[in-house]
């Protein structure tokens, strides 16, 4: 399958849940709504796409504007040898959404790793807990009005 066809049969099988697609510099991106998300990365795990493979998934604050944040992840396909981004708009007061940790494995860590350090929670994640920082850290120091220069508290060291 060519790659110019994928976005075409992707925008004709989820006409109302796609929001945009771009194929800036080569790279295929679809924006989706977050309610769609599970459907959208089952449908493409399965043939004839076979993104079997989750490269990478982050998060992007975009303070100032609203949505404040959107999710991306990136996609691979290895028998079209393809990749693929996906983000998600994420609104301020609302910053969860749907874990892909039972679809591939490698997104537990990685959910945890956006957790820690941008406070975006996922639905039905096995162990949502930080990954970097301690239990007592406050704040998100990814997130851009994180304050440069914040004292954290300090913790006892065990012995």
């Amino acid at each position: 399958m060519e790659k110019k066809e994928i976005l075409k049969e992707l925008e004709h099988q989820f006409a109302e849940k796609i929001t945009a697609t771009s194929s800036d510099f080569g790279d295929d991106t679809l924006i989706i709504d977050r309610k769609s998300l599970l459907e959208v990365v089952q449908f493409l795990k399965q043939k004839p796409y076979e993104y079997s493979m989750l490269l990478d998934l982050t998060c992007v604050d975009h303070m100032g504007r609203e949505p404040r944040f959107e999710m991306v992840y990136h996609f691979f396909s290895l028998t079209a040898k393809h990749r693929l981004r996906i983000k998600v708009p994420l609104s301020e007061n609302d910053l969860s959404i749907e874990s892909l940790a039972s679809i591939w494995k490698n997104a537990n860590w990685l959910e945890r790793e956006v957790y820690d350090m941008f406070g975006v929670s996922f639905t039905g994640h096995p162990d949502m807990r930080r990954l970097f920082m301690y239990d007592g850290f406050e704040g998100f120091p990814l997130r851009k009005d994180y304050p440069l220069r914040k004292r954290q508290p300090r913790i006892r060291l065990r012995k």
